[in-house]
C-alpha cells in the first residue's frame, strides 16, 4: 500500500491551528519521550528553549517554523505525524505522544508521531541556510511560481510533467494527491514530457495548483489514515476528488474511467478523455 504523508495544506492546517495559541508565549519546559525519530531530537532542547518566547510561526515547504530569540524550531509531520493544542484539559500522553511543549500558561503543544518519521530539530541562526531548506524552490501559493517561471524550467526536460511538479527544487510542496488533482483540472496527463507543456499549458496547471491547494486548505486538509489537524479534527477534501485514488471509478467530468499508472514510484491517477 502506498503511503500516505501530510501534504502542504495538512501542515498549513497545522500551522494554522497552532500559532494563535503559542506565539508570544514563552515555554517553561520541554517533555521528550522519544527521542529517536528520523533524526535525533538535541537532547538539551528543553534547557535551550525554556524561559524562551515564540517570536512567529510559518510553513516553508513541508516544514513547520517556529521562531524563537536565538534560533528555530523545525518541525516535520513524515508520515504520520500532528501536533496537538491542548489548554484546559490535558490527557495523559500515550504511546505515541513522543514530545510536550509546555508554556507559562499550561498551553500544551504535543507532538504525535505512530511511525516516528518525522522531525523535531533546533537550527539556531537563520532557518533557510540550513541543508534541509536551503535548496527549495518557490511556494506554489506565492507570486513567483508563474506560468513564465514554470515554462522555463520545464524548457528541453524529458522527466513526465508530474515528477517535475512534485519536485521541491522546482516548487515546494506539492505532493502526490495534490498533483494528482491539479493536472486533472488542468487538463493535462501525468506522463506527458515536461519539454511538451507550453506556456498555454503552464497558465492552466498553475492556476489549477493554487485553487486545488487553496480548496484543500480551505476543507483542512486531506485524512486518508492518521493526519488531524491541531483540535484533532480530520480534514475532508478528501470527499472532493477528482481522480486520486478512483481507479476504476467513472469520471466525474465525463463519465469514463479513470485510470492508474506508476511514475516514480507513485500511484498516479487520471482520465484520458479529460487530459491531454
Amino acid at each position: 500500500m502506498e503511503a500516505i504523508m501530510p501534504e502542504l495544506p495538512e501542515v498549513e492546517t497545522t500551522l494554522r491551528g497552532i500559532a494563535p495559541h503559542i506565539t508570544h508565549k514563552t515555554l517553561s519546559r520541554v517533555v521528550i519521550r522519544q527521542p529517536k525519530l528520523r533524526w535525533p531530537i538535541p537532547e538539551d532542547l528543553s534547557e535551550t528553549l525554556s524561559g524562551q518566547t515564540v517570536q512567529s510561526c510559518r510553513r516553508r515547504a513541508k516544514y513547520l517554523l517556529i521562531e524563537w530569540e536565538t534560533g528555530v524550531l523545525l518541525i516535520h509531520l513524515g508520515m504520520s505525524g500532528s501536533l496537538r493544542i491542548f489548554r484546559e484539559k490535558q490527557p495523559a500522553p500515550d504511546k505515541h505522544d513522543h514530545v510536550d511543549f509546555i508554556f507559562a500558561d499550561n498551553t500544551l503543544l504535543r507532538y504525535h508521531d505512530p511511525r516516528r518519521f518525522g522531525a523535531v530539530l533546533w537550527l539556531p541562526g537563520v532557518a533557510e541556510h540550513h541543508e534541509l531548506l536551503r535548496h527549495l524552490g518557490p511556494e506554489p501559493l506565492s507570486e513567483d511560481f508563474t506560468a513564465e517561471y514554470l515554462h522555463e524550467r520545464l524548457r528541453g526536460k524529458k522527466r513526465a510533467v508530474k515528477l517535475m511538479l512534485m519536485d521541491n527544487a522546482l516548487v515546494v510542496g506539492v505532493g502526490n494527491i495534490y498533483a494528482n488533482e491539479s493536472l486533472f483540472r488542468a487538463g493535462i496527463l501525468p506522463d506527458r514530457a515536461a519539454q511538451s507543456i507550453d506556456l498555454a499549458d503552464c497558465k492552466r496547471l498553475v492556476l489549477a495548483v493554487k485553487q486545488i491547494l487553496q480548496r484543500a486548505i480551505a476543507t483542512g486538509g486531506s485524512t486518508l489514515r492518521d493526519f488531524v489537524d491541531s483540535e484533532g479534527k480530520s480534514g475532508y477534501f478528501q470527499q472532493e476528488y477528482k481522480v486520486y485514488g478512483r481507479a476504476g471509478e467513472c469520471c466525474k467530468v465525463c463519465g469514463g474511467l479513470i485510470e492508474k499508472s506508476v511514475l516514480g514510484q507513485r500511484g498516479t491517477f487520471y482520465c484520458t478523455h479529460c487530459q491531454k
